[in-house]
């Protein structure tokens, strides 16, 4: 368990956390609108398949946010390009003026879907965090659309920001860089889980805010998210971090979900699960 970020508030391992919140509150989804984070690394096809029919094919409107990289690159070698997305835009600055301007976010205006590249997670909120650019976000949810993002951009979509900090992503919990876009509100999201070893990392944050839901995603794996529920798909593993959990019966805080679970967030337990999103009822 890494103990830098700690240093931040002078807790030390094992100290008892002092917080306002005795119990959770209550996590939700959009309202409207569908989101996937993806725990970063190779994006399988069941994903790119799924953000395709819940923008509306492979031919819908598409605004790609490279932000979070430390460089653009060009979107032909875009994993979406690659998939037979036809109408790809970047939107892309650094610069908070423009990100607050009305021609910045025309692209956002009519886009069906959104796709939040990885990279740093400071970089979306130093450009984007409280501009027009994230009112827009939040517009194309409100329209039915779907916004998705992996790694950074998987981290970002919480309420609660983790790994924020400009000094390093080892980092938990940075002052001035812990408010994510929201879109999923009192979660923290983390990525790269199994693959980085990064298990056990979400546990002092929820212990020191356990009136967050802590969700932790291994690479090539993703939860699909409608109003207040998920589903999960890919390749591995997503992992549940609960104070009400507590620790299992495997000395773990955590306990885990995979391909095939469903999750209702503010209950904060697995549930049946429901048809997907966007698929198609079947024939008769």
């Amino acid at each position: 368990m890494r103990l830098l970020f700690l240093s931040l508030f002078g807790v030390a391992l094992g100290a008892q956390p002092v917080t306002n919140a005795a119990n959770h509150s209550p996590g939700s989804g959009p309202a409207k609108g569908h989101l996937i984070v993806i725990g970063g690394g190779a994006v399988g096809q069941a994903i790119l398949d799924r953000f395709a029919a819940l923008a509306g094919g492979l031919d819908a409107q598409i605004v790609v946010v490279p932000t979070a990289g430390e460089v653009v690159p060009p979107l032909e070698h875009h994993a979406l390009k690659r998939h037979g997305f036809t109408h790809l835009v970047h939107l892309h600055t650094n610069d908070r003026k423009v990100a607050d301007s009305a021609e910045f976010v025309a692209a956002l205006k009519t886009a069906k879907g959104v796709w939040i590249d990885g990279g740093r997670q400071w970089r979306l909120v130093d450009s984007y965090l409280g501009t027009k650019t994230a009112k827009e976000l939040d517009n194309v949810l409100e329209r039915g659309g779907v916004i998705a993002g992996t790694s950074a951009g998987a981290t970002i979509q919480g309420s609660y920001l983790v790994r924020g900090a400009r000094e390093g992503n080892t980092i938990m919990m940075a002052k001035g860089y812990e408010e994510g876009f929201g879109f999923l509100r009192n979660v923290a999201i983390d990525q790269h889980l199994i693959a980085r070893h990064r298990e056990n990392d979400l546990v002092p944050v929820i212990s020191l805010k356990p009136e967050l839901l802590g969700i932790g995603l291994d690479e090539a794996t993703a939860i699909v998210v409608t109003g207040d529920s998920f589903s999960v798909i890919g390749a591995s593993k997503v992992a549940i971090y609960d104070t009400n959990y507590g620790v299992g019966a495997d000395g773990k805080a955590y306990y885990w979900l995979q391909a095939g679970d469903c999750f209702d967030i503010t209950a904060r337990k697995k549930q049946s699960c429901a048809p997907p999103a966007g698929s198609r009822p079947p024939a008769r």
